[in-house]
């Protein structure tokens, strides 16, 4: 394939990596980025492309890998080192130690209505606030992951429900 040829593949294929890389960004600029590094990407390493193979995947590969290779330096980033003695910095609060008054009400008042959930509903959802990934909480409870997932769902729905009269902002 001449290099013409894969040029002309490649704009062909911009409106499908578009709609691909906004589907991972949820964000059209994003998106537009990414599918632009896709192509500087594809045509840097057009040699590397065989004409045996399909250039629309091969194509969405380097979009998704490019991707998922920002995804990972962006956390990277965002990560913080504590070098100090008992890793004081990490483990400084950043307010006082002192509860506010309407916190305490807050956290005992949704505490409250989580454990009135019933049992089916409550445990999935404790298990996952706690920590727990769905496919734990599936192997530990014996559950689906599907039901597991519904489970959790639905003890959010029902706890905002519950919840819509309270508001900490309220005087």
């Amino acid at each position: 394939m001449t290099a013409i040829e894969f040029n002309q593949q490649l704009v062909t294929l911009e409106k499908n990596l578009e709609r691909f890389a906004y589907s991972l960004t949820a964000n059209q600029d994003d998106a537009r980025d990414l599918v632009q590094e896709t192509f500087l990407k594809a045509l840097t390493y057009r040699k590397q492309f065989t004409d045996q193979s399909n250039l629309k995947a091969w194509t969405f590969t380097i979009l998704k890998n490019t991707f998922i290779n920002n995804y990972r330096k962006a956390v990277k980033q965002n990560t913080t080192f504590d070098n100090t003695k008992d890793l004081y910095f990490l483990n400084k609060s950043e307010e006082s130690k002192a509860e506010k008054p309407d916190s305490r009400i807050s956290l005992k008042e949704i505490t409250r209505k989580v454990e009135s959930l019933e049992d089916e509903f409550r445990i999935p959802f404790q298990m996952h606030t706690s920590g727990y990934k769905y496919k734990e909480i599936a192997q530990e409870m014996n559950l689906n992951i599907g039901t597991v997932k519904s489970r959790i769902f639905f003890s959010r729905k029902k706890l905002m429900k519950s919840l819509e009269d309270y508001n900490p902002g309220k005087s």
